[in-house]
């Protein structure tokens, strides 16, 4: 049995299921180059590079590292912001038939250390701004050696373009023992070996935090990451003149999978930022007439509030959307006048290398997850019981897929519990608790660890979250429990006003409005503005940074 309620609202234009090249992702690169070699890959702020370009790169850098000692199936360290170097790099680790580990940029000493220990990876390639956090472990761990790249390099041409900090500072010139410079890596003109990694071999381990204790390494073969670049390539129909805009980080599996793996594939052109800037990103488009873009709601939200939007050429797009959130209505709505697109969202995990579900996007549903993409099977099913679900029942979403995850590295009984057993087939629990309606779209209620129980009431934030979206000064909002000597817990709403309304709108206004709008028991008891939510490096918020926070004030 298989989950195939959704087929009814399936594009016309689509098969349901769709063979997967049985080649390994560095081979997309090789047959795009193939294919187009004049053809640009990336833009870099006004800097343009081939195909021909990043594939000879990419293989110098993997015949650098295998004369460095890396060999089939060893980890390496990818530690870098947005750049063309990323994308060298991560080609070149696959080349280098060894496996991609990309760490977040956030990431400092501790982190850092239980990486380098856990994946046993001797080699990192890191951006200038990053060395100074991973050099020192050269001493203190197994890591042996730190290839440093500046940002800067990369550009030859003079821009108009506002540059961050990170790519206009000049290039590394620090001696220090067990350190190269990018340049020197690439000047020894190394050439690899064979390549030789299938589709079964190892390709990526982005990691996940999860919910508790330290990150875990999500296990991702060549096939599960081929399936999501080639799933996103077929259902945005993308070709070769595609233009992506590059905005989510790469270390991502959303920017991953969507600004660097899926236009590879395609043949298509990747106009790489480094950091997000919506004026930036705004000018970027109209110059190099982006057709899609890949982002979250929180980045979609600061795009749509720049008061100069207007002044721009935003006509090329033919696809926006992300996840992460669910888009608010009002600022969809926004989105839809301005360019005439729906904004498409979808749903991944880094255990599932992004996108298990995409709205269709000719029917797509707001605040919806979307439907299961080219054969996935995803069920609804009961947290304890494990019992299947029907339409309307919120339970557990469960996929399996071609590009589920094969396990957590190094750990066999997390691996063993994060999976299910349902008609003969393993199926992923994802932790988020969903349901879906009768045409088979999923929609969001919120993680199995995030609800609040206020006297026995199931409060859901990202629920309250899309109604508190609907007031007018609201800019961002994030829902909190915070303890309460009769409740348990209550309901907290952390909020960031509007320009317009931050000195106008009080603490009892908002309550008040929330009366008016929901349950009572959903209201927020306590209201703060705060000039800003923390967010992670993907534009997430970061809400259990605020939840422990506001237990660790009130203990």
């Amino acid at each position: 049995m298989t989950f195939t309620r959704h087929y009814a609202v399936w594009p016309r234009e689509l098969p349901k299921s769709l063979a997967l090249p049985r080649t390994s992702v560095f081979t997309n690169l090789e047959i795009s180059a193939l294919r187009y070699p004049d053809r640009n890959a990336i833009i870099f702020y006004d800097e343009p590079m081939t195909y021909s370009r990043l594939l000879q790169e990419a293989e110098a850098m993997a015949g650098y590292l295998q004369s460095q000692g890396v060999k089939k199936g060893d980890r390496v360290l990818l530690y870098m912001q947005n750049s063309p170097q990323y994308v060298v790099a991560y080609y070149a680790i696959l080349r280098a038939d060894a496996v991609v580990i990309p760490i977040n940029p956030m990431n400092r000493a501790a982190e850092l250390e239980h990486y380098v220990a856990d994946t046993r990876a001797s080699i990192c390639l890191a951006g200038q701004e990053l060395a100074g956090y991973i050099a020192p472990l050269l001493e203190t761990t197994d890591l042996e050696q730190v290839v440093v790249a500046s940002y800067n390099t990369y550009i030859k041409a003079d821009t108009d373009l506002t540059l961050p900090a990170e790519v206009s500072a000049p290039a590394w010139s620090k001696n220090l023992p067990g350190v190269v410079t990018w340049e020197q890596a690439l000047a020894e003109n190394r050439i690899p070996s064979a390549h030789t990694a299938g589709p079964d071999d190892l390709a990526v381990i982005p990691y996940s935090s999860g919910t508790t204790g330290a990150p875990k390494g999500c296990m991702h073969t060549h096939r599960s990451v081929m399936a999501t670049a080639v799933h996103r390539a077929f259902w945005n129909l993308s070709t070769a003149s595609s233009v992506q805009l590059a905005t989510l980080p790469f270390f991502h599996v959303t920017g991953m999978t969507g600004s660097m793996n899926s236009p590879i594939y395609s043949g298509s052109t990747t106009v790489i930022m480094t950091r997000w800037d919506r004026t930036t990103a705004a000018r970027l488009i109209e110059r190099y007439q982006v057709t899609g873009w890949t982002n979250i709601v929180t980045m979609a939200v600061d795009f749509l509030s720049n008061p100069d939007i207007g002044k721009y050429d935003l006509s090329s797009l033919n696809t926006i959307g992300g996840g992460g959130a669910a888009m608010p209505e009002s600022v969809a709505a926004k989105l839809k006048t301005m360019t005439g697109l729906d904004y498409i969202e979808g749903y991944g995990l880094s255990e599932t290398m992004a996108a298990t579900h995409i709205n269709p996007p000719n029917n797509p549903k707001p605040q919806c997850l979307g439907i299961p993409v080219f054969d996935v099977d995803s069920r609804i099913i009961d947290v304890e019981t494990l019992e299947e679900k029907g339409p309307g029942e919120v339970g557990e979403i469960v996929s399996h897929g071609p590009q589920v995850t094969q396990g957590y590295w190094n750990r066999p009984a997390e691996t063993d519990a994060a999976f299910v057993e349902l008609d003969g087939k393993r199926f992923f629990r994802t932790g988020d608790l969903a349901y879906y309606d009768e045409e088979g779209y999923f929609f969001m209620v919120d993680r199995v660890k995030r609800m609040i129980n206020a006297s026995g009431f199931k409060v859901w934030p990202s629920e309250v979250e899309g109604l508190m979206y609907r007031h007018p000064a609201i800019h961002e909002v994030c829902i909190i429990s915070s303890p309460h000597p009769k409740r348990g817990e209550t309901v907290k709403a952390c909020i960031v006003l509007t320009p317009d309304a931050a000195d106008t709108t009080t603490e009892a206004d908002i309550i008040s409005w929330c009366k008016e709008q929901m349950a009572a028991y959903k209201v927020p008891e306590i209201i703060e503005f705060v000039d800003e939510l923390p967010k992670s490096p993907t534009g997430k918020l970061m809400w259990r940074a605020l939840q422990e926070a506001e237990w660790e004030d009130k203990a």
